[in-house]
């Protein structure tokens, strides 16, 4: 009988075998082990349980005299050495032969007796490639039991030659150099199978993985299918291998043998650099010393959330966390769990400060975000509705089904092995001269590897962009950890152009990163988009209440008790646009509202006392309608968000086409991973994490220039006049119910629907709030002597804002 529910072991059924005839192998399974300790350590868990066979069950023929297990080291000098274990056999010889994958012999073939059941095989093999997570190259060994000068049996593994260090008070070091950890939880999950996995999903999840730029992943909470570790020895992962035990460990007599199951399935793999001796107080210390005695490479093993073997694994510290740890510690440091993404919340969020922090220390060893994807599983007996376990389960990067989250770019951009300080402006200095510093965050690779490549761009009224010019970028010689500078031969026109993007890919032509920057101001899109004088002047008419002002088919009431839009109307057609321009955080008196006819324009201008001070309307002929609007706010304020919004039915709204970083919406804590270009999407209501409809239509978008609606009546267009105003369109949607609960995630949005802000929020993680997660998640905090916000947006009205 096997108690332990996640870990591949075998029984020798020769005996029970009938030769010559059909034979049935039966399997029971028990739901629930009769070892107590086992379900404490499987079932009491916050992960999805199923029960019965989902990995693969195989017969397995193999000779009376055979190898039966291996156990191997090879190291990134060449040196190699591994212990095999014969059945069957008390004498004959068992020899190992190095080569590549596709067969070419490297070395000479290494041979030694069997001495008690076992050899020991050690060898050197010269210019071998070492494999790292940046680099992973790897060989085949063909281990061959050898009797009477003939094969008897053989195995083959696939190997990589990596050294792994723990060096205390120092670092995590693979091959001899210093390396952090940039990774994730993941589950081994699929909605429509489980925990059945294949291993085409194996490597979608390594490839998605390795788009975010992570080069690491823990298996949470139980050995992965092999498959998976497979893939990241091929596609460069650091891996590390958990024994089960949530919170509560198994008791040592049933744990021992899966101490052995797991090290003697996994220990081959390169990928592997920690075994994990359970979870969040899973940990049964009469194990810890066992992992050695299987583990050739004497892997070091861990205990997640605990400082233990020299390594402080913490999960969920705060930013500022602790007097005597992580940060502010003597000892190397990795949280295994952090940043933890319930719903939109953490992953991305506040990412930039912790690793730039992170960066700065050399004791930190990267660390693990929880999670990878979303747990959902689709429950037939829900009419295939995808189930997430209420909040114990939307916290993932990507949804069910691998949809991509906001912070999934985020990521990228944050764990980039190429860092550009550049990145930290949104648009180019008119003094820039095409030379651009970039940073070498690799390990291992030097940057004269990659390729870049420059776009100038227009963008215009429609989707995407046009490129104007384009060219490569002579990768420059700088070695990992080190900066260096490159140079763009730019065209003379180059400012007169919109935008410029940077893109990188690796040697294998995977996009690093495509960064991007405006050229053009907001004030000189909005001078280019403005149309044409119209045939006659606008007009206005005071009302004891209003004025009315009318350029043509357009026509706008302005209240005069608020200064704000009353009513917006196109060919007898009302735009429901109102209340504002109104503060989302201050107060606003009005002291003095008066019209007047300048020109072929008519202006309603408002002078108030408190934080707003003005507001003035003005139509042109060419029946655009522009609000200009200033205010003074006090200073050393903390602010949730600053700026002026309007009422809009939510109702009305189909899509959105803007000019902005997008596609994805932006949190003050999380604005990386959106970039410039015209953007559209289709309304939705998603809520992040229960929904998938990716990206998601409400929310903050960042250093929007215009925005154009279309709705179920007129088309209505925004554009901005001043730099990094962000477009707040409508309040998402938050879970709630029992059992959903938002937690720190939880966001109290400004008033209004459609807002133009220069301040807005951040957001929070499952278990802690935004201002206990960094620098960039705090309040907003004007100037100590105040600070003055100004705008002029132009509205246009019907077929021109298409």
């Amino acid at each position: 009988m096997h108690q332990g529910g996640f870990y591949e072991f075998r029984y020798d059924v020769t005996r029970l075998l009938k030769q010559g005839e059909s034979n049935q192998l039966e399997v029971t399974v028990q739901r629930y082990s009769a070892n107590a300790s086992v379900n404490r350590a499987e079932r009491s868990s916050d992960y999805w349980l199923f029960s019965g066979i989902y990995r693969p069950v195989w017969l397995e023929a193999k000779p009376q005299a055979n190898i039966d297990r291996v156990s191997l080291d090879a190291r990134h000098t060449g040196d190699f050495s591994a212990d095999v274990f014969v059945a069957g056999a008390t004498s004959g010889k068992v020899s190992a032969r190095i080569a590549t994958l596709d067969g070419a012999p490297l070395g000479k073939e290494i041979r030694a007796d069997i001495v008690d059941g076992k050899v020991h095989l050690s060898g050197h093999v010269d210019r071998i490639v070492p494999w790292s997570a940046e680099n992973p190259q790897r060989y085949q060994v063909r281990f061959a039991l050898l009797g009477g000068g003939k094969v008897v049996h053989d195995v083959t593994r696939i190997i990589g030659f990596r050294t792994m260090e723990l060096r205390p008070r120092d670092g995590v070091y693979v091959n001899g150099h210093k390396v952090r950890l940039k990774g994730s939880n993941r589950h081994s999950i699929w909605p429509t199978s489980g925990r059945t996995t294949s291993k085409a999903l194996s490597y979608q999840d390594a490839r998605l993985m390795k788009e975010m730029n992570m080069n690491a992943v823990r298996m949470s909470h139980y050995p992965p299918d092999p498959h998976f570790l497979d893939v990241a020895d091929e596609v460069g992962l650091y891996v590390i291998d958990e024994l089960t035990g949530w919170q509560k460990a198994y008791d040592t007599d049933v744990a021992t043998p899966l101490v052995k199951e797991l090290v003697q399935r996994d220990q081959h793999h390169p990928s592997i650099l920690f075994w994990a001796n359970g979870n969040e107080g899973g940990f049964n210390r009469d194990l810890d010393r066992l992992y050695a005695g299987w583990d050739a490479q004497k892997r070091p093993v861990i205990h997640p959330w605990e400082n233990f073997g020299g390594i402080d694994t913490a999960h969920y510290p705060t930013y500022n966390c602790c007097a005597t740890s992580l940060f502010n510690g003597r000892d190397v440091f990795m949280p295994t769990e952090f940043l933890h993404g319930l719903y939109d919340g953490g992953a991305g969020a506040s990412l930039n400060d912790w690793w730039n922090a992170m960066l700065a220390n050399p004791l930190s060893a990267g660390g693990f975000i929880w999670a990878f994807v979303d747990e959902g599983i689709v429950r037939d007996d829900r009419n295939g509705a995808i189930d997430v376990a209420g909040n114990l389960a939307p916290d993932g990067i990507l949804g069910p089904y691998r949809e991509k989250e906001g912070s999934f770019f985020a990521i990228k951009k944050i764990w980039s092995p190429l860092y550009l300080p550049l990145s930290e402006m949104a648009s180019l200095p008119p003094t820039f001269d095409g030379v651009i510093t970039l940073e070498n965050r690799y390990d291992f690779t030097n940057l004269n590897q990659l390729k870049l490549r420059w776009e100038l761009v227009r963008l215009g009224l429609g989707e995407g962009h046009i490129v104007t010019a384009q060219g490569s970028i002579k990768a420059p010689d700088v070695a990992a950890g080190m900066r260096g500078v490159a140079s763009i031969a730019l065209p003379r026109d180059w400012s007169k152009q919109d935008a410029l993007y940077i893109r990188a890919t690796d040697r294998d032509g995977r996009e690093i990163y495509k960064w991007s920057w405006m050229i053009a101001t907001p004030q000189q899109v909005a001078e280019r988009m403005r149309a044409p004088a119209g045939p006659a002047p606008a007009s206005v008419t005071e009302l004891a209440d209003s004025y009315q002002l009318q350029a043509g088919t357009l026509g706008a009431v302005i209240d005069k008790a608020t200064g704000y839009l009353r009513e917006l109307k196109k060919d007898g057609v009302v735009a429901p646009l109102t209340n504002g321009p109104r503060l989302v955080a201050g107060t606003a008196e009005l002291r003095h509202i008066h019209a007047a006819q300048q020109g072929g324009d008519v202006v309603v201008s408002a002078e108030y006392t408190g934080n707003l001070r003005k507001v003035n309307w003005r139509l042109g002929s060419d029946g655009r309608l522009s609000v200009n609007y200033g205010y003074q706010m006090e200073g050393s304020r903390y602010v949730d968000a600053l700026g002026v919004t309007f009422d809009y039915p939510e109702s009305q709204v189909t899509s959105m086409r803007w000019l902005g970083r997008g596609p994805y919406r932006v949190w003050k804590n999380r604005t990386q991973g959106a970039e410039f270009d015209v953007w559209q999407k289709d309304y939705n209501d998603t809520v992040s994490g229960l929904s998938w409809n990716y990206p998601e239509f409400k929310g903050f978008h960042d250093k929007v220039y215009w925005a154009t609606l279309k709705t179920k009546n007129l088309p209505i267009a925004f554009i901005n006049h001043a730099d990094d105003i962000a477009l707040g369109m409508f309040t998402p949607r938050e879970a709630s119910g029992e059992g959903f609960e938002p937690k720190g995630t939880h966001i109290d949005f400004p008033p209004g629907d459609i807002s133009f802000l220069n301040a807005i929020l951040p957001i929070g993680t499952k278990f802690n709030p935004p201002g206990e997660m960094g620098p960039s998640a705090q309040q907003a905090r004007t100037p100590n002597l105040g600070i003055w916000l100004e705008n002029t947006i132009d509205i246009v009205v019907g077929d021109s804002a298409r």
